[in-house]
């Protein structure tokens, strides 16, 4: 089972989804550029909580070139790059991070896998895209947490202990038990905090989340998520999770998804931004950031993308990992960001919100720069 985001990137490598004309990154020598947004932008370290940059399938390589485009457009230093999803097997999984570093050694102009938090200034540095591998789901590791060692040696930096579903590791947000998390996934926060992999507990359960907030050595991730305040959905984190996230340390991304609000139009940048308001009161600007849930590439939303969407989420409800909200009628993007450089187009709307400068450049990233750092060791 794919995930929704992986079902758009795949459409992408078939030549179903359109990218726009990279930006210029840098003014022509002499000239002045007078856009403080755009200023900021080219200066902040941009980190995408939750996002995919190319398809890591059999056909993932040679990587197709709008994903090559959409990363030069896109402005963004680095993402929180999920390499499969749910129902993934361990053999599987190996094939995919090996398609992402074939991916990277080919273009190592344009993509750049990060193994250690100095890798995200190189990226920015350099202009690459840093490529931070994640997994939402833990089925890969089975019952063998020496698996967790294999991955981090393969790249992997960040690993979700459940999807939305049950799993060996805790309650996912649509299992209406909600029985938090199990003895083997306390194992595995600690084996992750000893090894450096950052827990990540967005589709996780209500009891899942704050058990593992609770017993996690260092701060942990929400990676990408809503306010439950502000639209009661399963996939939105409701205030206690949110400020006890934060107390600890850790980091809350907002994405761009249908559950952030009812419906029945179009999800709207206001719909984000009035998550990113209440979440900054519950957690403070040091704890909030986006987690757009959204691939580099953006969507062509034409009729035949319509059609597979919707035999997509008929999947997804078959699986049992269709999230309430999910529907053919509010496809999964906003039509203002449905482009690369949304990041910049998320500043812009946050500076006319009224957030200065300094708390723009954290949204944007620098918390998220921050607490990786405070996870894996900052060398």
């Amino acid at each position: 089972m794919i995930t929704r985001r992986q079902f758009t990137v795949t459409l992408a490598a078939a030549g179903g989804l359109a990218v726009a004309r990279p930006r210029v990154l840098f003014a022509q020598a002499g000239a002045k550029d007078t856009n403080p947004i755009a200023e900021l932008y080219r200066r902040a370290v941009v980190i995408d909580g939750c996002s995919e940059a190319f398809a890591t399938g059999p056909d993932g390589f040679p990587v197709d070139p709008k994903a090559i485009a959409a990363a030069a457009a896109s402005g963004v230093t680095a993402i929180n790059f999920t390499v499969v999803g749910p129902g993934t097997g361990f053999e599987d999984t190996v094939g995919a991070i090996a398609t992402v570093q074939r991916v990277a050694e080919a273009n190592p102009d344009r993509y750049l896998v990060v193994r250690r938090h100095s890798d995200i200034l190189r990226a920015k540095n350099s202009g690459a895209l840093g490529l931070i591998l994640g997994f939402q789901t833990t089925e890969m590791l089975g019952e063998e947490l020496s698996r967790l060692a294999v991955f981090r040696g393969l790249g992997v930096r960040i690993v979700q202990l459940t999807y939305n579903e049950r799993s060996l590791y805790g309650d996912g947000c649509l299992e209406p038990a909600n029985a938090g998390l199990s003895n083997l996934g306390r194992q595995a926060v600690a084996r992750m905090n000893a090894l450096g992999i950052a827990v990540d507990v967005s589709h996780c359960g209500p009891r899942t989340t704050a058990e593992a907030i609770e017993v996690s050595a260092k701060p942990i991730l929400i990676s990408h998520t809503g306010c439950r305040a502000v639209f009661d959905n399963p996939r939105n984190k409701d205030d206690a999770a949110l400020r006890a996230l934060a107390e600890r340390g850790g980091v809350a991304g907002i994405y761009l998804m249908p559950y952030l609000s009812a419906g029945p139009g179009p999800i709207t940048v206001d719909d984000l931004l009035r998550h990113v308001d209440h979440a900054v009161g519950v957690c403070g600007e040091d704890h909030v950031g986006i987690g757009s849930d959204q691939g580099i590439v953006p969507i062509d939303d034409t009729p035949e993308y319509r059609r597979q969407l919707r035999e997509e989420i008929e999947a997804r409800k078959k699986a049992g990992v269709s999230a309430p909200g999910e529907s053919v009628d509010r496809p999964p993007f906003i039509s203002e960001l449905n482009a690369p450089d949304r990041m910049e187009k998320i500043a812009a709307a946050l500076s006319a919100r009224g957030y200065n400068a300094a708390a723009i450049e954290k949204v944007l990233g620098a918390n998220f720069h921050r607490v990786l750092g405070e996870i894996w060791g900052t060398t």
